[in-house]
């Protein structure tokens, strides 16, 4: 119990510092035994992961079920349909991973680096990704609902055609992010960045885009029934075709 403890003390610590001050290098020692298992049958569920070095490990239908990866170097690496459902990514490096059709549903990736990673068609149901680094990622057709991207970095990031429902974007940078095509039902946009955004054809009935910066946005076709854009500045924005049937647009400046 003790040990417990002091890990989660530990890990805490370490996150509470690299939010609040300069990047911080952390090096953990890896359980080798467990790398080794991993390695050998591509089977590790429950296993202690945190540290390892797995940059460009081939992974692909790996069972890392509820794995602890915290601080791993999964760059470049072939996750593709991979079981990391449970997982906990805390603070990993899975820049330019290859992630298609894998399954983080409930996955903790908080602070991780997803640069360029590839989640298409990806089950991340539910998973957690606050502050998490997701540029230029690829999630398009993914199922994303009820999904934390709060204060995550999404810009240039394709959603297109992923299911997003419920999902919650408060303070996220969705610059330039492509949205067309995707649910967005009851998605919570809550002082989002949306400069060159598109949700061109996008489902997002009962929205909450309440006191956003919409200028510019590209909203052509896209379903805003019963959404609340109430205080939204949308000058510029491109509603052509949009379905604005019952939203609310008390104070909008346009």
């Amino acid at each position: 119990m003790l040990l417990k403890t002091f890990s989660f003390v530990l890990i805490y610590s370490l996150l509470s510092l690299s939010i609040s001050a300069a990047p911080v290098k952390v090096v953990i020692e890896p359980n080798q035994k467990h790398v080794l298992k991993l390695k050998a049958s591509n089977q590790c569920e429950r296993c202690n992961l945190s540290g390892a070095n797995l940059s460009k490990a081939s992974l692909s239908k790996a069972n890392l079920k509820k794995a602890k990866l915290l601080f791993t170097n999964l760059t470049n690496a072939n996750l593709s349909e991979a079981n990391l459902m449970d997982a906990n990514l805390t603070m990993a490096d899975l820049s330019n991973a290859d992630l298609r059709k894998a399954d983080l549903s409930y996955a903790i990736l908080i602070r991780a680096n997803l640069q360029n990673a590839n989640f298409t068609e990806a089950n991340l149901s539910r998973a957690k990704m606050t502050r998490a680094d997701l540029t230029n990622a690829s999630l398009q057709r993914a199922m994303l609902s009820k999904i934390s991207f709060r204060s995550a970095n999404l810009s240039g990031a394709n959603l297109s055609g992923s299911t997003l429902i419920e999902a919650d974007f408060k303070n996220t940078n969705l610059t330039k992010a492509n949205f067309s095509n995707a649910n967005l039902l009851y998605a919570n946009f809550t002082k989002a960045k949306f400069k060159g955004a598109n949700f061109s054809g996008a489902n997002l009935i009962s929205a909450s885009f309440v006191g956003a910066d919409l200028k510019g946005v590209n909203f052509r076709g896209a379903d805003l029934t019963e959404a609340d854009l109430s205080g939204a500045d949308l000058t510029g924005a491109d509603l052509t075709g949009a379905d604005l049937t019952d939203a609310d647009m008390s104070g909008v400046k346009r």
